[in-house]
């Protein structure tokens, strides 16, 4: 992609899995503000398809990586690359248009847009119309049967012409996902995506993820423990900007430099954390 012509073309899902790279990497990734390090030379590797929950103590630098890749935060030095392209200095838009889509901590949606509408709007970019109206939105087929498609996925078809204000917390939330995933992108971000859900919400809403991005690149920052040993492929252990581990739940769950620097050896330990592993058996 040349900055100056403004022309962005998104890698096909196939060209990315024949080039048998990562969807997503880091390289010797820094960020510092003034004098201070907060990203301290992070490197990781997230294979195509891969479901990667980031964990770490508050102030580890969880959601300035985030920030990094997604375009918000320009690294201070290192690499971030998407399918092997690399996306340092992008805006997050560009970034967007490249696969990459972001949630975020705080529910992002359009509060007086329709569930439909909500849908529509992030839809639109990926089938290259953007936000033109030369054409009557009623009038684009192809949007509104995605849009229709998405509302179906996550559940809330019987709440179309509900505006997003009026939804529930856990609806307003599952907005937000099929917002996130509506452009196409195959990288998903989602940041602490069952915040200030209940018990039984978080069940429902892991589920719903799982389904959502079946075949798609996943990460995601999250606190709750059952959510991250019911939902992640793999856990990345981030502590004071240093990447300390990556590697599966289990392998994680034993890691002595872990237990010792988060999880805590009673934590690791919890017959909780085994059923946690088992979210859909408890919903």
């Amino acid at each position: 992609m040349s900055g100056s012509s403004g022309t962005i073309t998104a890698p096909s899902p196939a060209s990315a899995s024949r080039s048998g790279g990562p969807a997503l990497e880091l390289r010797a990734l820094h960020k510092r503000f003034g004098k201070t390090d907060i990203i301290r030379g992070v490197d990781l590797s997230v294979a195509t398809g891969e479901r990667v929950a980031i964990i770490g103590p508050n102030g580890a630098g969880k959601s300035t990586l985030f920030n990094l890749i997604s375009g918000r935060f320009e690294p201070s030095s290192g690499d971030v690359l998407l399918h092997g392209q690399r996306i340092n200095g992008k805006k997050p838009y560009e970034i967007n248009r490249l696969g990459l889509s972001r949630s975020f901590q705080i529910t992002n949606i359009f509060p007086k847009l329709s569930v439909f509408e909500n849908l529509r709007c992030g839809v639109l970019w990926s089938l290259g119309y953007g936000y033109t109206f030369l054409k009557f939105l009623v009038d684009l087929d192809d949007a509104n049967a995605r849009a229709q498609q998405l509302m179906a996925m996550i559940g809330l078809a019987h709440k179309r012409d509900v505006l997003a204000i009026n939804l529930t917390y856990a609806e307003q939330r599952a907005l937000e996902v099929g917002i996130t995933i509506g452009g196409g992108a195959s990288v998903i971000l989602l940041d602490e995506p069952t915040a200030g859900m209940s018990r039984s919400e978080t069940a429902r809403f892991i589920e719903l993820i799982k389904q959502v991005t079946e075949g798609k690149t996943l990460l995601t920052v999250e606190h709750d423990m059952g959510v991250v040993f019911g939902l992640a492929d793999k856990i990345a252990v981030l502590v004071y900007g240093e990447l300390i581990a990556f590697d599966t739940p289990d392998a994680v769950r034993g890691d002595a430099r872990v237990q010792e620097a988060y999880l805590g050896t009673a934590v690791a330990e919890s017959p909780a954390l085994a059923v946690a592993k088992r979210p859909s058996q408890e919903a």
